[in-house]
């Protein structure tokens, strides 16, 4: 087919010989031909001489690269390519190829007269006359750009499908793994008080020792609260949060963070919602985020706060996985190195971190990515390196539907002599957890009745109707925690019902009963005693 391209070569080449040897009939044949080219809009058909002049110049051709062919023919066709891609020696190496394999075809950015850029498809073969002399190149090209885009958009959409599901995967994982350990703590934490209690004073060098597993275990409980967050399974207590007040309540302890070299500035939105959430969490993943924005600038910057009302339409709401509709958004930005696009793409997972060992546990980012994920919202994340990082946090707005059940962590209660002793029943299926807690009740003069499954602790409370509180762990087999406080305070109204539980789920709190409390594992004695007597004093 090219090689009948040849006679609508325009301008100024010597094509008389050639010319001389077409006969009427056949000259009116490409005419034909030339008109039809000619008027061919979805493709750019031109043809070049051997070294890369423009002699033919089509409709589709000033269409897409804007040239008429009074501008262009006579004009060499590298015009057409990028500079970088001149300076390469592309327009020859193209040139070449098709000349030594007979066709060149790729795909790859070109250039319009206005300077724009358009991914084009490009074929182009070298044509010949009747004696198989060069004569130039015949080029066909295509505008496939927004066939390039929706492939992209779909390979994105992929990706993001991708990371989704693997962070979701790790989620689980890490959630179960977390709640294994919680259990674990627990007993080591309650049995370590048990122990403590009954050393003699006079052991200083043990009870020192005490002391120092204690704090490992207030380490490990604080790494495993963080992969809980990770894993969307963290006690949280949503609130009405005005996040501009909460900014700028943070602004001296951030500065004091960050030091001198870094400039702090607050770019708040006065239009904006309050956001229904954590406050304490927020603070955190703001304090976390600075000293990540310190490190990232090792000679200084700027690190911006900022707070800005975002309404998320039905896409990127399904792209997210939250519900439609307006989020209030903090963000935390700073002019420093940047992550590269491998390191982005891992940036949320836990434990992953460019610091060197020592420098940090790499759940920071994974904690604020689960923390705004549980709280019914989600995280963005954009960086490239040698242009800072800015990192965002997007939550619902607060409605009086938002509010759920306070959900409390265990404070580190003061011991206190008990005001009464308590009758409790205590529905737990790990053995070690049930013992140790029953035991160190039992050593302060409590009554403990014992269960390791709901039935069992139904028939426990139909003979002994005078107990007082029913401690649940949430996660029983079988007929859950919070099954099981339905059907015994549809039986026995006064009961007071608490909770314990090594993980959360949103789902969870949102349909426990109303006027139960919670505790999460690991909790001390202490602990636990207090949130009885705030019970039974309310």
């Amino acid at each position: 087919m090219m090689a009948r391209l040849l006679p609508i070569f325009r301008g100024k080449p010597d094509l008389t010989g050639t010319m001389q040897h077409l006969t009427a009939d056949s000259l009116a044949g490409e005419r034909h031909l030339r008109v039809l080219i000619e008027s061919v809009h979805d493709y750019a058909i031109y043809m070049v001489d051997p070294n890369g002049i423009v002699v033919s110049w089509n409709g589709g051709a000033q269409r897409f690269k804007g040239y008429r062919a009074s501008e262009i023919i006579g004009q060499h066709f590298s015009r057409f390519f990028r500079a970088e891609d001149v300076r390469d020696g592309l327009p020859a190496r193209v040139l070449a190829t098709a000349l030594t394999e007979g066709r060149f075809e790729a795909e790859g950015w070109r250039v319009r007269k206005d300077g724009g850029h358009f991914w084009a498809s490009v074929v182009v073969e070298p044509v010949r006359d009747d004696d198989g002399t060069l004569i130039g190149f015949a080029k066909v090209t295509r505008d496939i750009t927004e066939r390039r885009q929706a492939q992209q958009a779909l390979e994105e959409a992929r990706e993001a499908l991708f990371q989704a599901q693997k962070l979701e995967t790790v989620g689980r994982l890490t959630g179960s793994v977390a709640h294994d350990f919680n259990n674990l703590l627990q007993v080591i934490g309650n049995s370590l008080e048990l122990v403590s209690a009954r050393l003699p004073p006079d052991l200083p060098d043990v009870q020192r020792h005490m002391a120092t597993a204690r704090s490992a275990l207030e380490t490990a409980g604080a790494v495993t609260q963080r992969l809980l967050a990770f894993a969307r399974r963290q006690p949280l207590q949503p609130e009405a949060v005005d996040l501009n007040a909460l900014a700028r309540g943070m602004a001296d302890l951030v500065r004091r963070s960050v030091g001198e070299d870094v400039l702090l500035r607050l770019d708040l939105t006065d239009d904006i919602c309050s956001a229904w959430a954590d406050p304490h969490q927020v603070e955190s993943g703001i304090l976390n985020l600075a000293v990540n924005a310190r490190d990232a600038m090792p000679n200084g910057g700027t690190l911006t706060i900022a707070t800005r009302m975002r309404h998320i339409d039905r896409a990127a709401a399904a792209a997210n996985e939250v519900e439609e509709g307006e989020y209030a958004s903090l963000s935390v930005a700073d002019t420093g190195i940047g992550m590269s696009a491998e390191v982005l793409a891992r940036a949320v997972e836990p434990f992953f971190t460019t610091k060197p060992v020592g420098h940090g546990t790499g759940l920071g980012l994974s904690q604020l990515y689960g923390f705004a994920r549980q709280s019914g919202g989600f995280l963005t994340l954009d960086s490239r390196e040698g242009y800072g990082t800015k990192v965002t946090l997007l939550l619902p707005c607060h409605t009086e539907s938002a509010a759920e059940p306070a959900v409390e962590k265990g404070p580190a209660a003061e011991p206190e002599a008990p005001s009464s002793i308590y009758r409790l029943l205590l529905v737990e299926d790990e053995v070690l957890i049930r013992l140790v807690l029953a035991e160190a009740l039992e050593e302060q003069g409590h009554v403990v009745h014992q269960a390791g499954n709901a039935d069992a602790a139904l028939d426990i409370l139909s003979d002994h109707p005078d107990i007082q509180f029913l401690v649940t762990d949430v996660g029983l087999p079988g007929t859950n925690g919070r099954q099981l406080a339905e059907l015994a305070l549809g039986r026995w109204p006064g009961l007071k019902v608490l909770f314990l539980t090594g993980y959360i789920d949103r789902a969870d709190t949102s349909r426990l009963p109303p006027g139960t409390q919670m505790l999460t594992k690991p909790t001390s004695i202490d602990a636990l005693l207090a949130k009885l007597r705030q019970m039974a004093a309310g």
